[in-house]
């Protein structure tokens, strides 16, 4: 792929990871305009850098400058359907079409590229990384996030040097385009099946990642995953929040407020003295991954390294309080996996523990539900009670018998199903204590109105 291109046009530019490259291109004095569905808080942003982006299908809709086939590049993401017609259009026309993840890869060639990988995990421990590589070398280190970092305010971050952190993501295979110095691998668990069809394959997918790092790079697995280890040529270390691995923490203390002060123990020696700035346990764990890549990579401050812990703020939509007060607390999370849910719920009653949790959980995808409509109702149901939202369906078209009300037939704790516009009058009328909102489709469109109408509600 050539890089000299003035012009550079995204099909689905809200997305997270294109919105990140998009950034970018802009930053280093390209022309960029886009194409996606819904205006978001994402493409507010961008539209506020100068970015035109519109939100129908329509070529018309396109300045003529990026129909200058020789100038111009179209990044596209695989959640755009092949049906698009402005997608089609250039596919068929011989523009220089490529995926997102290609860019990343392209990008990416000629940097010390550490890359976080994972079925879940990947955007806290990678933003996690960013920011601490940032604060432990002195404003060194770029990234490419998954996340806004609540930090830097954004998911494109640059540094000096040539540390560049990216999250490696396993949808449509998308992180075999990167060859990493350093990857770290959160999860190996069953997700995506829409694209690998089985388990058994997405872990060998993740085997042909670990076996593309780099000769004499490192592997940083979380302790205890399913994950064949093939390449011999690298120094491979494990995590684990407490149990014996190589990177661990010692002595946790909880500050009664969500965070936690504790040791971390490296091969070398011992960190003392951490408390990480964002919330519970699985975030503590995250910041373990974290810390393990940043000693990898060589040369830091380790005071600057702990100053960066402690001031890490955690990742948007990714165990976020909105409010924390003895009376009601609201937090909402990225969480569409039952792995994930677990995990936060397990953390929230940590934190919180005595107290009752309502979940407001809206399903993900009609393939992901249906596969996993028994973990669902298992980790939905640690709740002890829940609020179904109609599934998101994001690039699927409905599956027959795949609903919310397959979920809701499995849980063990009381649990009914509603349209997402009678969520805040329902929610208004109830006894609350502890709300968490969770998915990965628009629910995030409610966390301002549940706020609102909680503070109404509590007189905060």
């Amino acid at each position: 792929m050539d890089q000299g291109f003035n012009n550079v046009y995204f099909v689905g530019i809200g997305g997270i990871g294109m919105s990140a490259i998009a950034r970018y291109f802009k930053y280093i004095g390209c022309n960029v305009m886009g194409y996606d569905k819904t205006p978001t808080v994402i493409t507010d942003a961008l539209i506020g850098l100068g970015v035109d982006i519109h939100f129908d299908d329509d070529l018309s809709l396109i300045d003529k400058m990026y129909f200058d086939k020789d100038n111009t590049l179209i990044v596209y993401t695989p959640a755009i359907p092949n049906s698009h017609s402005e997608l089609r259009y250039f596919i068929d026309n011989g523009y220089n079409v490529v995926k997102r993840s290609q860019i990343l890869g392209v990008l990416s060639k000629d940097k010390f590229l550490m890359a976080v990988a994972g079925t879940h995990g990947k955007t806290s421990t990678s933003t996690m990384l960013s920011h601490f590589n940032y604060v432990a070398t002195n404003g060194g280190g770029s990234a490419f996030l998954g996340g806004i970092s609540k930090n830097h305010n954004t998911n494109l971050l640059l540094g000096s040097g040539d540390r560049l952190t990216v999250e490696a993501d396993e949808f449509d295979r998308s992180f075999l385009q990167l060859y990493p110095d350093i990857a770290i691998v959160t999860s190996t668990d069953a997700d995506h099946l829409d694209i690998y069809n089985d388990h058994d394959t997405l872990k060998k997918t993740f085997t042909q990642f670990v076996e593309q790092i780099k000769p004499n790079g490192v592997l940083i697995y979380k302790q205890g995953i399913e994950l064949s280890i093939t390449n011999n040529k690298l120094k491979v270390y494990s995590y684990s929040l407490n149990s014996d691995s190589d990177f661990c923490a010692e002595n946790i203390v909880s500050c009664g407020d969500g965070t936690y002060n504790f040791d971390i123990k490296c091969p070398d020696r011992v960190i003392n003295n951490c408390r990480l700035g964002a919330i519970g346990l699985i975030n503590v764990e995250n910041a373990i991954a974290a810390v393990a890549a940043v000693w990898a990579a060589g040369s830091f401050d380790e005071e600057l390294l702990r100053e960066g812990i402690n001031s890490f703020k955690g990742v948007k939509r990714r165990l976020e309080l909105y409010i924390n007060t003895p009376e009601i607390v609201y937090m909402d999370d990225y969480a569409h996996h039952p792995t994930e849910l677990a995990s936060t719920i397990r953390s929230m009653k940590h934190i919180y523990p005595e107290r009752k949790i309502l979940g407001i959980f809206q399903p993900h995808l009609f393939t992901r539900t249906r596969d996993f409509v028994d973990g669902f109702a298992q980790s939905l149901s640690m709740c002890d009670e829940v609020i179904l939202l109609p599934i998101y369906p994001a690039r699927e078209e409905p599956i027959d018998g795949v609903c919310s009300e397959i979920i809701l037939n499995k849980m063990t704790v009381p649990c009914r199903v509603l349209e997402k516009e009678s969520l805040i009058e329902v929610l208004s009328n109830m006894d609350l204590d502890i709300v968490v909102s969770f998915g990965a489709g628009n629910i995030d469109k409610c966390c301002e109105p549940i706020n609102m109408m909680l503070n109404n509600k509590f007189n905060l």
